[in-house]
């Protein structure tokens, strides 16, 4: 069989149909809401949230749900509708990855090559997660909260 001529890699991405979504929930006025998205993650969701990279390119319908709970589960009184994005953080799988993001407005999960463009607000968040010393980047329509090994939240609109 002969070799192509072109190396041509395919990004990682994962689509999953889900039954339940982020759960729309009694809004907080604004100031409120502003408070409590910059109080510290539990540590139960820091785990689940390292947990995407660990699942890789083989995460299931099962997994991703894992996810979305954990965020319903941290925030059970935040109305995400239209406001959470999705997350960003490095990737570990190798090269030739180097960011995956849980995209929740396309309910996917894709692994980003290096220089290779990442959809709308997501791009804000790569350099932040690939050299600001944060685990993840929580990416929302107004700002990009990152969050530290230890929970704590730096807000950067």
């Amino acid at each position: 069989m002969p070799k192509p001529i072109l190396n041509v890699e395919q990004k990682v991405t994962q689509q999953f149909d889900l039954s339940k979504k982020l759960s729309v929930n009694t809004k907080l006025d604004p100031l409120k809401l502003e408070k409590r998205l910059r109080e510290k993650r539990s540590s139960k969701y820091m785990e689940i949230m390292k947990q995407l990279d660990i699942s890789g390119c083989h995460m299931d319908q099962q997994k991703y749900q894992e996810f979305i709970d954990a965020i319903n589960q941290e925030f059970p009184d935040v109305d995400f509708e239209n406001q959470l994005l999705g997350i960003v953080a490095k990737c570990y799988l190798g090269q030739p990855y180097e960011v995956h993001t849980l995209d929740l407005t396309g309910n996917i999960v894709v692994h980003y090559k290096r220089n290779e463009d990442m959809p709308g607000l997501l791009n804000r968040a790569r350099s932040l997660a690939l050299h600001g010393g944060y685990d993840f980047i929580e990416v929302y329509i107004d700002c990009l909260r990152a969050v530290k090994s230890d929970g704590t939240v730096t807000v950067a609109k």
